[in-house]
């Protein structure tokens, strides 16, 4: 089963997190099928940067998305497209 979920990275005390697609039973910092998204909580806002196309393409074929990432999601939701000028 697939999962999107949080990569932690970045030093001691200053953690940085990479929002990746991966199997369930790997490890959370194993190798991932792909990365989706980044999340910096150390800025204030915390900095949430999304891929919604592939975020959506991988629910789409069975990914399930962690407590944490639906809360992010939920969070940050995608912008409204600008309309043309």
């Amino acid at each position: 089963m697939l999962m999107i979920r949080l990569a932690r990275f970045g030093a001691k005390k200053r953690p940085f997190y990479r929002i990746v697609v991966i199997e369930k039973e790997r490890a959370c910092n194993g190798r991932n099928i792909e990365v989706v998204g980044q999340y910096n909580p150390l800025t204030n806002p915390a900095q949430v940067t999304l891929n919604y196309d592939r975020i959506a393409y991988w629910k789409s074929v069975g990914a399930q998305t962690s407590d944490t990432v639906s809360r992010l999601l939920e969070k940050n939701p995608r912008p409204a497209e600008q309309p043309a000028a």
